[in-house]
């Protein structure tokens, strides 16, 4: 009896449409095995293609010194930067009602020189631009644009105490 009842579901037609299903999957693999096979003995008979294959070239520069200067050396020096604003503390006017003769003394704080300036005096990449009763007016030159700041009488950065 059992043989009866799988005979009639193989005859059934979901069945018989997943047992062609199989048959054609089966096909199809088998096929794609031979293609690839033959594709790959067919790649290895012939000559290999030079687009396939992958170049890098690297450029290569010398830089032949011959009395040059070295290119990896800063063109402003530290002597040139050096006094800035903030390492300054104005310390005395002498004030010209006139202009033409004022001067004022400045500290540097880190290194504890003075320096005595007049309108005009280069300090670092600062020039001193006008003397004031209680303020000094300075231009800055910095990668070819100039600024000006001001310090004034007991103007500091550095916090003091008592």
């Amino acid at each position: 009896m059992t043989t009866g009842k799988r005979a009639r579901a193989f005859n059934h037609p979901l069945a018989i449409a997943a047992m062609m299903l199989t048959a054609i999957a089966l096909l199809l693999l088998m096929d794609g095995k031979a293609d690839a096979q033959s594709s790959r003995n067919a790649a290895a008979s012939q000559p290999t293609d030079s687009a396939n294959t992958v170049t890098f070239t690297r450029e290569v520069f010398r830089y032949d010194a011959a009395g040059r200067r070295d290119p990896f050396v800063s063109l402003v020096k530290s002597s040139e930067i050096r006094p800035t604003i903030s390492d300054l503390r104005l310390t005395t006017i002498a004030y010209d009602p006139q202009g033409r003769n004022s001067v004022a003394v400045l500290r540097d704080l880190g290194t504890k020189e003075q320096y005595r300036v007049k309108v005009g005096t280069p300090l670092g990449r600062m020039r001193v631009v006008r003397i004031d009763p209680k303020v000094v007016t300075f231009a800055l030159e910095e990668f070819g644009f100039s600024r000006q700041e001001s310090l004034a009488i007991g103007d500091t950065t550095i916090k003091r105490n008592p």
